[in-house]
């Protein structure tokens, strides 16, 4: 019960604190076991696999761009095609657009690091709810995010006339309709550093989720540093000893490039997150006790989040609420 309690404590100072929140972003999602999993979950192969190259029409004129990708079934998601701003052979279509082929949707060139003139084409294809990369360029370039999964890897209802079909299915649907109709101009083999969920050997999904995180670059509301600059500042100026101490760069080199951590899982076992929603006001109540009522409009309809916390939120408590 004790440490159950901690759990809870510390999720809910976090919260006061403004370092928890609610939100979209894009995690490795495991299709087999339903869950965002954590970047040590994911386990990295270098697997023999193909690129394909494939050219998106120009809108009023009639000339191609070329993008490369090795997942083609992706592309139905695409919302930019991204080349560089220094990349000469570009310059000429900077602001037009483009047609995506397959679901005739209109989507714009974009300018941005992303694309580098000396890999593959300088041109890529920009999918913002199925990598994380595009993600980023998603939200610069203000995008939209087009899912074309759902949680089981099957392709959904964005995906047009390949609705339902499994990832990998769709993947053949898609280049075949892409030779057939002349936007396929190549195909090489290629190795690809797949992730493969630890649990179960699936090949992992980027995907765009609602999901909690702690705010790790963040300024607590209370102010001091954010958990990132503690943690660098204690093995900086000795508090920490690393033995061996050439581990202390490879430590900072990591935490130096931090990014907020996905804490909740979509599992059976685990803390279930200390957070109800109010079925009224849509409004949510992070406590300490189970809430009777919503703590922003006063009524009594209010359901637990149904994600639990992901294992080591829980567990790396333990030093604290045990010694």
């Amino acid at each position: 019960d004790e440490l159950s309690r901690a759990v809870r404590e510390a999720f809910v100072r976090l919260w006061e604190d403004g370092l928890i929140y609610r939100g979209n972003y894009i995690v490795n999602w495991c299709p087999r076991c339903v869950t965002a999993i954590s970047d040590l979950e994911t386990i990295h192969e270098e697997t023999p696999g193909k690129l394909y190259q494939i050219r998106y029409p120009v809108i009023g004129s009639d000339e191609f761009i070329t993008v490369a990708t090795t997942r083609p079934e992706t592309m139905l998601g695409d919302t930019a095609v991204a080349v560089n701003a220094r990349d000469e052979r570009y310059k000429h279509l900077h602001g037009k657009t483009v047609r995506l082929p397959l679901m005739d949707r209109e989507i714009p060139i974009i300018l941005d690091e992303l694309a580098q003139p000396e890999f593959g084409t300088g041109a890529v294809k920009v999918t913002p709810a199925h990598d994380p990369n595009d993600f980023q360029a998603g939200l610069r370039h203000k995008l939209p995010q087009i899912a074309i999964m759902d949680e089981y890897g099957r392709m959904n209802e964005n995906a047009g006339r390949y609705a339902g079909l499994d990832r990998f299915e769709a993947r053949e649907h898609v280049l075949g309709d892409l030779e057939k109709q002349g936007f396929l101009v190549g195909t090489k083999d290629y190795v690809v550093p797949l992730g493969k969920c630890a649990r179960c050997n699936t090949i992992v999904e980027p995907r765009l989720s609602t999901q909690w995180f702690v705010a790790v670059n963040a300024k607590p509301k209370h102010g001091g540093p954010s958990l990132a600059e503690k943690a660098i500042e204690v093995a900086k100026n000795g508090a920490i000893e690393f033995v061996p101490d050439r581990y202390r760069q490879e430590y900072l080199n990591w935490i130096e490039k931090i990014y907020d951590w996905c804490i909740s899982r979509q599992l059976w076992w685990g803390h279930r997150i200390p957070a109800w929603h109010c079925l009224d006001c849509k409004q949510i109540t992070v406590a300490r006790e189970t809430p009777t009522k919503c703590a922003h409009c006063g009524r009594e309809h209010l359901e637990q989040d149904p994600d639990v916390l992901d294992t080591w939120f829980s567990s790396g408590l333990l030093p604290m609420s045990a010694l």
